[in-house]
């Protein structure tokens, strides 16, 4: 397990006085820092009819919500959103580029916070492999999972040493990158393994899981979901999708269907934990871990902060299989609603929302399912990189170069790697064999801009939104051989061999803007039109509880919050 942190820092932090660094008007015990999966910016408002007092609509009537929030960077994914949230900074520099990236020292392709020196402990994790929807975790060589992969520090690890080892640090998620990004270095991280149909964390945090983790696992929430089916919470009537529950778009997965209901099948069946995740009860499961977490290890209950980050990921499955303008995804909106109605209800009754700062943000947002996008007249649609290597520009290089082997290897999101070996056989210059192949794809449909990380390194780029989103994605060590960027309403629809509906991970401002709202002591209601980034959040909770940066910060205080 990791080292704690060194008690000597604590204690000095201690005996300062220091321990309630916010001023006496917005003492809080807990920080509570929700993140949800592929919300889009605009889906809150969008879904409004359906909602309830105590979630959503509480955070709108109580909080400050900037409705023109922005991710800066161009690669729109999971663990880059989640880590730029957590630690202020641009993915450029704390480093985590992509969901997966190829290391350079192995030859082999890296899955974000994978860690061969860190096992998952104890036997109810294992990869999850063969029911995995997300083909990251295929990719992944190990069981191992930590956070040091990420090269700054957390809002979570500023809490910890601000405050000292009284102060308790968490993440929790149904995926093991999104509890572990906001947890930090410093926290614990428990995630939810599909394979074992537990909540799980790696050595990396503990020896021995805590009783109260054993007792949540044995009590088998997860299996309380079998026989039973993901079922609409109102009449169609009640939907601005009410008439549009069968889309010939949507992913018809096996024994799931794409109508209402969908069933989760059996408790052993192939699929069953992948079902729960794609849909609301994902998000149901990590409330419920998340509510023991909260009494077992009392947070919030003494007279320093604490911080507990709970990122929901049922938006993002549901979304990928039905696309962002669904029935499905609108429910799950609705039933998310109720999830965080229950959590703020919870949080009231044992610390006190008079005493806790929450902020709610999200990832990434989404894309529209093209065919989805062409039946309105909008422009829209799926690449294949399958065929890239053939294509006539590829095809003319390879023959001027005289490459008889491929010339791109392979492409991961928004990287396009090229075939070095090939490349060194030959003699060839890399930086101009990489610049050239940047150049034939942008001639390709589909492609909107294309630029080789030579460039990017060397300053050889004209600097316009596109390449600024795609400096914020540099990072020397890690970045691939290509950025690629597809024309708006254009990604890889290819997931694993299994196509799906709705995808993230560009620079445009469906898949950049999110909500950013804050709730807590000292805040006033109401919604902010400026223009902000999510490297703001992590500075803005330091400077609210009155503790150091983290150690990447780009960002600014939103002075709202603060002031």
């Amino acid at each position: 397990m990791r080292k704690i942190i060194a008690a000597a820092i604590g204690i000095a932090v201690l005996a300062s006085g220091t321990a309630w660094a916010q001023t006496a008007d917005r003492k809080v015990r807990l920080v509570l820092q929700i993140t949800v999966d592929q919300l889009r910016g605009d889906l809150i408002d969008r879904y409004s009819a359906g909602y309830g007092k105590g979630g959503f609509q509480r955070l709108l009537d109580e909080g400050a919500f900037y409705v023109d929030a922005h991710h800066r960077h161009a690669n729109t994914e999971t663990v880059v959103g989640h880590a730029t949230l957590a630690t202020g900074t641009d993915p450029a520099v704390h480093g985590m580029v992509a969901n997966v990236w190829l290391d350079r020292a192995t030859g082999k392709l890296a899955y974000n916070v994978e860690d061969d020196d860190y096992p998952l402990l104890g036997e109810g994790g294992g990869v999850d492999a063969g029911t995995e929807i997300d083909p990251t975790q295929k990719l992944a060589s190990t069981q191992g999972r930590s956070p040091r992969a990420i090269r700054t520090s957390t809002i979570g690890d500023e809490i910890a040493l601000s405050v000292g080892p009284k102060a308790k640090v968490f993440g929790v998620s149904v995926k093991d990158r999104g509890a572990i990004t906001l947890a930090g270095h410093a926290g614990t991280a428990y995630w939810f393994s599909k394979s074992g149909g537990q909540m799980v964390t790696s050595t990396y945090y503990k020896d021995v899981y805590p009783d109260w983790v054993d007792a949540w696992n044995a009590r088998g929430v997860p299996t309380s979901y079998a026989g039973k089916s993901w079922e609409l919470l109102a009449k169609p009537d009640a939907y601005l999708f009410g008439n549009a529950d069968d889309q010939a778009w949507e992913v018809d997965f096996p024994g799931y269907g794409r109508t209402f209901p969908h069933p989760y099948g059996k408790a052993d069946g192939d699929y069953f934990t992948t079902l729960l995740t794609l849909s609301p009860a994902g998000d149901e499961i990590v409330l419920d871990f998340a509510r023991d977490l909260i009494t077992s290890e009392n947070i919030g209950t003494d007279d320093v902060t604490d911080y507990l980050s709970i990122s929901f990921s049922s938006t993002d499955y549901v979304g990928h299989f039905f696309g962002a303008s669904s029935l499905e995804s609108e429910d799950n909106l609705h039933r998310l609603d109720r999830t965080l109605a229950d959590l703020f209800s919870f949080i009231d009754k044992t610390v006190g929302l008079d005493q806790t700062l929450i902020v709610l943000s999200a990832d990434h947002g989404a894309s529209e399912a093209p065919a989805y996008l062409n039946s309105l007249g909008i422009g829209g649609s799926y690449f294949n990189f399958d065929d890239i290597d053939k294509s006539e520009g590829i095809a003319a290089l390879k023959a001027e170069f005289g490459v008889a082997k491929e010339l791109v290897d392979q492409f991961f999101q928004p990287y396009l790697y090229l075939n070095r070996k090939e490349i060194a056989a030959r003699g060839l210059d890399f930086a101009m064999v990489s610049r050239r192949v940047a150049e034939e794809l942008r001639e390709l449909p589909g492609i909107a801009y294309a630029v080789s990380s030579h460039d990017l390194r060397t300053g050889a780029v004209v600097e316009t939104p596109v390449t600024e989103a795609i400096l914020a994605n540099f990072n020397e060590d890690r970045s691939g051989d290509i950025y690629v960027v597809f024309e708006p309403h254009w990604f890889v629809a290819d997931f694993d061999g299994l196509s799906v509906t709705g995808s993230h991970g560009s620079p445009w401002a469906y898949d950049s803007h999110v909500p950013v709202i804050w709730m807590g002591p000292g805040i006033e209601n109401g919604r902010i039109a400026r223009r902000v980034e999510t490297v703001d959040v992590a500075p803005t909770i330091s400077a609210y509880l009155g503790v150091k940066y983290p150690s990447g910060t780009r960002g600014k205080v939103m002075t709202e919050i603060t002031d």
